[in-house]
């Protein structure tokens, strides 16, 4: 990733402005990241699909009113000044964040409950290590970490130490998606 000197502090508003030419960018505490658009293989596509499924099943036996699921790399601002905007490749609202967000809207103002990132073959570490950390910071209480390759969930929580989930495991999210569950495996199986 390309790292903007701090002194080239971007607003939220300034990366939307930009235009679209094959470049993904994302704003980490102002600073402007940018890297060429990748595009996701089959294994991250049927991934995020599967997890949204899972996810979304969860939601509807929900009472109302209901948060709602969010795929395709969401683009979120979860701080402001300076701004971090991002896109999460799949990411559960709260009711509330849902009933403010407008519909034509091209990001979320705000943090999700949960935020998926599901790693390509082109994801570097750090760059993801970074992003999962900016997620806890601004008070997203769970992010999953989804390798296709390894078929294992990694579960970050705020002040707690990571927990992976390989595919015998069955993953919940207890507190935040009350009675959501799981078996990894179903999250791989075609």
């Amino acid at each position: 990733m390309n790292n903007t000197p701090v002194a080239n502090l971007i607003s939220t508003d300034e990366l939307l402005a930009m235009p679209e030419n094959g470049v993904d960018r994302e704003l980490i505490r102002g600073q402007l990241r940018e890297k060429p658009m990748t595009y996701r293989n089959p294994v991250h596509s049927k991934v995020n699909i599967v997890i949204g499924y899972w996810l979304q099943q969860w939601v509807m036996q929900q009472p109302k009113p209901r948060g709602q699921v969010l795929g395709g790399e969401a683009g979120f601002r979860i701080r402001k000044d300076p701004d971090t905007t991002v896109g999460i490749d799949v990411a559960y609202i709260s009711a509330e964040l849902a009933a403010k967000t407008p519909p034509k809207a091209r990001l979320v103002d705000g943090v999700p409950i949960l935020a998926v990132e599901i790693l390509s073959p082109s994801d570097q570490h750090e760059d993801v290590a970074e992003k999962v950390q900016e997620y806890l910071n601004a008070g997203v209480p769970l992010v999953w970490v989804i390798d296709p390759i390894f078929r294992t969930v990694e579960v970050h929580r705020p002040d707690m130490e990571p927990e992976q989930f390989n595919a015998r495991q069955e993953l919940t999210a207890e507190p935040h998606l009350p009675g959501f569950r799981v078996l990894v495996t179903e999250i791989f199986e075609s």
